[in-house]
C-alpha cells in the first residue's frame, strides 16, 4: 500500500484507518496475510514513484494498492506528471509480479472545471492503460454526501474515524475481486 495522508491515518489513532481495517478484514478471511502500509502524509506521486522500487524489492508483494495523486492536485501540479508517475508505479509493481489496484481521487471545483474533470478522469485512463483494477473515488460516500462535514476532521480535508469503514467499503469489493484472481 503506497499512499498519502488518507491512508496513513493522519489525525487518527493508530490502527483505526481504512488500511488497518483492511488488514483486519483480510486476516479474518485469510489467516496468512501481511499488509504493509507505506503511506506517508503529504506524499505525491513523485514521492511514491521514488520510494516504490525499494518497497517492491524489500517486501515482494503479491498485490500493490496505489492511493496517491490528491496532493499533486492540491499543489496544482501538471496532470501529465501525475499520470506518468501513476503509470510508472503500476508498471513497476506489475513487473515485480504484483497485481495492481489504483485508488482514484477527486478535487474540489475551485481548481477550475477543466482541471477538476481531467484530474478525476486520469485515474480511470491510467488504470485502463496499465491493466490495473480501479476504485474510482476513495471518498465516495464521504465527501459527496449532504452531511459530509460530519465525516471529516476539523481541517475538513482528512476523513475522521467514522468515515474509515466507508472508505474501506469503497476499496474492498474491488480488492476482493483482484485477490480472487478475477
Amino acid at each position: 500500500m503506497v499512499g498519502d495522508s488518507l491512508s496513513a491515518e493522519y489525525g487518527l489513532p493508530r490502527g483505526t484507518g481504512w488500511v488497518a481495517l483492511l488488514e483486519q478484514r483480510l486476516k479474518q478471511e485469510r489467516s496468512e496475510v501481511a499488509v504493509v502500509n507505506a503511506s506517508i502524509s503529504g506524499d505525491t506521486t513523485s514521492g511514491g514513484r521514488t520510494r516504490l522500487p525499494a518497497l517492491l524489492a524489500q517486501h515482494k508483494p503479491t498485490h500493490v494498492i496505489v492511493e496517491l495523486g490528491g496532493n499533486d492536485a492540491l499543489r496544482g501540479l501538471p496532470l501529465e506528471m501525475t499520470r506518468d508517475n501513476l503509470a510508472a508505479m503500476l508498471r513497476a509493481s506489475r513487473a515485480a509480479g504484483a497485481r495492481t489496484l489504483l485508488v482514484g481521487m477527486q478535487v474540489p471545483p475551485n481548481y477550475g472545471r477543466s482541471y477538476t474533470a481531467e484530474f478525476a478522469a486520469l485515474f480511470a485512463a491510467v488504470a485502463k492503460t496499465e491493466g490495473a483494477a480501479l476504485v474510482p473515488f476513495l471518498l465516495a460516500g464521504v465527501a459527496d454526501v449532504p452531511d459530509a462535514a460530519s465525516l471529516f476532521q476539523a481541517d475538513r480535508i482528512h476523513p475522521n474515524a467514522q468515515a474509515q469503514p466507508i472508505m474501506l467499503g469503497n476499496v474492498w469489493p474491488v480488492l476482493k475481486t483482484l485477490l480472487a484472481g478475477r
